[in-house]
């Protein structure tokens, strides 16, 4: 359940869309019809016909959104993304390497919340972020035995062109 990862909900175009079958319901379609037209499901423009038949159009306006509210408010992320981008040098932290577990310590200290530091990374995409590993290589990395590697023995390993 959800909606896609990467895509948000357009609230105010769901309620365009329930006003839009509220407008069809009054011109006296069936929720079938309804549904067929916007591009829903059977069920959604059911639920809606039942809801616009109980209390009219005003009853398919947008509602509270559903879930517990952020502790965080919006006008903290600004706050916390530059927090962030000066670095865990400035926040105390000896290394200069942003865990999530040091960013829920960073969000604890500066506005008395506490997050899991799973949780966090679900915050780092609302600022802009993203949870990523330091990519580290070998000191002793020989490049031209990993491009002879790559163009002699891989091909012959591999078992289909």
């Amino acid at each position: 359940m959800g909606f896609p990862k990467g895509q948000k909900r357009d609230f105010n175009a769901l309620q365009r869309r329930r006003l839009k079958a509220a407008t069809l319901f009054d011109k006296g379609m069936a929720p079938a019809e309804v549904a067929r037209q916007l591009g829903v499901s059977c069920q959604s423009a059911s639920r809606w016909h039942k809801a616009w038949e109980k209390g009219g159009k005003s009853a398919l306006k947008q509602t509270p959104k559903a879930g517990r509210p952020p502790r965080l408010r919006p006008q903290d992320l600004p706050i916390l993304k530059r927090a962030l981008k000066a670095g865990p040098g400035a926040q105390g932290f000896p290394t200069e390497l942003w865990t999530t577990q040091r960013i829920a310590q960073v969000i604890k200290t500066r506005f008395g919340i506490a997050y899991h530091p799973d949780h966090v990374g679900r915050l780092l995409g609302q600022i802009g972020w993203s949870c990523q590993r330091p990519t580290t290589r070998a000191i002793r990395r020989d490049e031209p035995a990993i491009r002879r590697w790559k163009q002699e023995t891989w091909p012959r390993l591999k078992k289909k062109p």
